[in-house]
């Protein structure tokens, strides 16, 4: 097995497979991975780096990883380095991704300045992987300079991507009967710029008519102004000048202290959120807690036993 220097040493090297064997560690489930894995994140965070790290959601069949392929590449092409973390839904069988997202993603998976890793949600919501914080930490310290976290883009958990980006950026659609859904307070809510894809070829008009509804509704329900703009990931247009946007508002958030606010609540929610796997774990690992627990599952199950009061009896055994 590796030492954890020679982790670190292999992230630090910028190079793709160091990046990605450490990604491997931090999302094993052995108990030595991950005494390691916490090994090597400590020593990269003694000398962190910080990249701008952007979430793009958005609802299936937007075309989140073809814009993100675009954009990616074109970021690429300026010697930017990008690192995408495509989040999969995962499959009940086999636990592994579903969409395959790098397959979906050629030119920037095949760029030597790009690093895409798809990893499955594993059940976890919001499209959410269990590690995904983590890896944005290995992604800056191999050197990325933007990491892009694409989500499934299902259900109002997508909050959790937010508690974890710098900006998030929401993609729709135009006609595509969600204008209604769109503003509710939901995922929206949280968007720091909103884009209208697919706008090319006929749907152009459709698109811009979209975005000045998606920006007056979201003057209503926000009460500020929140950027809204046409993009085509098919054809590349707008997507310069989205990135402009983007880059404009990091800026803002930079000097206005929002970006360093953001930072702060989202290192404190880490810790509560590592607290709470590492009870958990000591709760499935244990062997008499775990026996306990599958006791009380069953007496859950057949009713002989209340939820709240096995839940107790779990805790009262864990802290005894």
């Amino acid at each position: 097995m590796r030492t954890a220097a020679e982790y670190v040493d292999g992230v630090r090297s910028g190079r793709r497979g160091g990046l990605a064997r450490a990604i491997t560690l931090i999302e094993s489930e052995r108990s030595d991975h991950r005494a390691l894995a916490a090994e090597v994140i400590g020593e990269l965070l003694r000398e962190p780096k910080e990249a701008m790290r952007l979430g793009v959601s958005g609802v299936p069949g937007v075309g989140k990883s073809t814009f993100i392929d675009t954009l990616g590449a074109t970021l690429c092409e300026q010697a930017r380095r990008v690192a995408v973390l495509a989040v999969d839904p995962s499959s009940a069988l086999s636990g592994g991704s579903i969409l395959g997202d790098k397959t979906r993603m050629g030119r920037l998976s095949a760029h030597p300045n790009a690093f895409v890793r798809p990893s499955p949600t594993s059940g976890k919501l919001g499209g959410v992987a269990r590690k995904t914080r983590e890896t944005i930490t290995l992604c800056e310290a191999a050197g990325y300079d933007i990491v892009i976290v694409e989500t499934v883009g299902v259900g109002q958990s997508e909050t959790l991507v937010a508690e974890m980006v710098d900006l998030y950026l929401v993609l729709m659609l135009a006609g595509a009967g969600d204008s209604l859904q769109g503003i509710k307070r939901g995922i929206l809510e949280l968007a720091d710029l909103v884009a209208i894809n697919k706008a090319d070829g006929d749907n152009v008009e459709p698109a811009k008519s979209a975005a000045a509804a998606y920006s007056n509704a979201l003057h209503l329900m926000r009460g500020e102004d929140v950027p809204v703009t046409t993009v085509s990931a098919l054809t590349g247009d707008g997507i310069a000048e989205l990135f402009a946007m983007i880059e404009g508002h990091y800026a803002t958030f930079q000097i206005d202290g929002t970006l360093a606010a953001r930072r702060k609540a989202q290192s404190v929610r880490w810790m509560w959120q590592l607290v709470e796997q590492t009870l958990l774990g000591r709760l499935r690992s244990e062997p008499s807690l775990r026996a306990l627990g599958e006791r009380l599952e069953a007496a859950v199950g057949d009713r002989s036993e209340t939820a709240w009061r096995a839940a107790k009896e779990i805790v009262d055994a864990y802290l005894e």
